[in-house]
């Protein structure tokens, strides 16, 4: 793993959770209980702050970062899909982030929302409790179903036994 120390700022990662060895994981970046970070993601914590909470996961080659006295802030059982940003915002419990989609400074996405694959939530904007959003910028088109929480209740289940199957992976090559 690529954990490193700033500044007199250190990671807090929590003993349950798995990073990969290529992560980087630098400065002020809390990582909670059960959380599945994946190759190449990035969490940068130089002069903001960044939180992740139990049972997410940060899929391959995302980027979290936060202006210098600001935090990012992941809540519990959120998906960050492969290569998505987020940038001083704020993604509560249960959120999806869809793959390479951003979410951008002060921008909120509440709790079980949606944000389409590739879509940007700009600035300040808010994706509503239940919503998908999809585009650039994001609008809202749908709201999510109990047949969708109860899909990714199934999925998110997957990537928790991530954080513990991940700890037995064998280099072969």
């Amino acid at each position: 793993m690529s954990i490193y120390s700033l500044n007199g700022r250190t990671p807090l990662i929590d003993d349950s959770s798995y990073v990969s060895e290529s992560a980087a994981v630098i400065g002020s970046v809390t990582i909670g209980k059960n959380v599945w970070i994946g190759p190449g993601a990035t969490m940068r914590g130089d002069y903001g702050e960044i939180y992740i909470g139990d049972y997410s996961a940060v899929e391959e080659n995302c980027v979290l970062h936060a202006r210098p006295g600001e935090k990012t802030i992941v809540g519990q059982h959120v998906t960050l899909g492969h290569g998505s940003i987020i940038h001083t915002g704020t993604v509560r419990d249960w959120a999806v982030i869809g793959m390479g989609a951003i979410v951008s400074d002060f921008a909120v996405v509440e709790k079980w929302a949606a944000v389409g694959e590739g879509a940007v939530v700009k600035n300040h904007d808010l994706i509503t409790e239940e919503s998908i959003a999809v585009g650039i910028p994001a609008k809202v088109i749908g709201k999510i179903t109990e047949e969708y929480k109860k899909t990714w209740v199934e999925y998110k289940g997957r990537y928790n036994a991530f954080s513990l199957q991940y700890r037995d992976l064998k280099k072969i090559g």
